[in-house]
């Protein structure tokens, strides 16, 4: 089942909603941060979403301003799509999270593909699991470091399409200042 245009286009007339109107769509360009991020900047933006088969593609080439495809795999419906993208846009609008900083020290953070360091909270030792000491240690740009390397440990082993080419001597050194430690995966 394809949705018709007449009722989508009049929706559309009758709201005027913010633009860009995005069709959320399979065939879109994949949705990213670096996209949150461009769309958090602006004015607003508004999300269609289909349903089964989608919409008729008068929708997307007269009506929507663009389409976005939340990954490599098909859903009944938009709106689980929708929700990912508002999600991750709400949250880099300035006052939308208590403390600015948080949007940029985590994964995909602006600048560079990396995942983002193990985290980690009280008690220092769980069980028989221990908080790594580099953290209990005060030292604060010993602790930029470790976060550093652990970023770029993660990356390489859960995610290494997000890096190419080899690593560069800092990030070599880095690596070497802090090794995995005992249990580490």
């Amino acid at each position: 089942m394809v949705m018709t245009p007449e009722p989508i286009f009049a929706a559309v007339e009758a709201v005027q909603p913010p633009r860009p109107l995005l069709l959320l769509s399979a065939s879109g360009p994949r949705f990213d941060q670096a996209r949150a991020r461009e769309l958090a900047s602006g004015d607003g933006f508004s999300l269609l979403c289909g349903r089964y088969e989608g919409v008729d593609q008068r929708v997307a080439d007269h009506c929507c301003d663009g389409e976005l495809s939340v990954g490599d795999y098909v859903l009944a419906g938009g709106e689980a799509a929708a929700l990912l993208v508002i999600e991750a846009v709400a949250r880099l609008v300035p006052g939308v999270m208590g403390n600015e900083a948080s949007s940029e020290e985590e994964s995909f953070g602006p600048g560079e593909a990396l995942l983002e360091y193990p985290q980690y909270t009280r008690p220092a030792r769980f069980r028989e699991w221990d908080v790594p000491e580099v953290l209990r240690s005060g030292d604060h740009a010993r602790v930029a470091r470790w976060r550093r390397a652990e970023a770029l440990r993660r990356t390489r082993a859960r995610r290494p399409d997000l890096r190419s080419g080899p690593l560069t001597e800092e990030e070599t050194r880095l690596l070497g200042e802090f090794p995995p430690e005992e249990g580490d995966r």
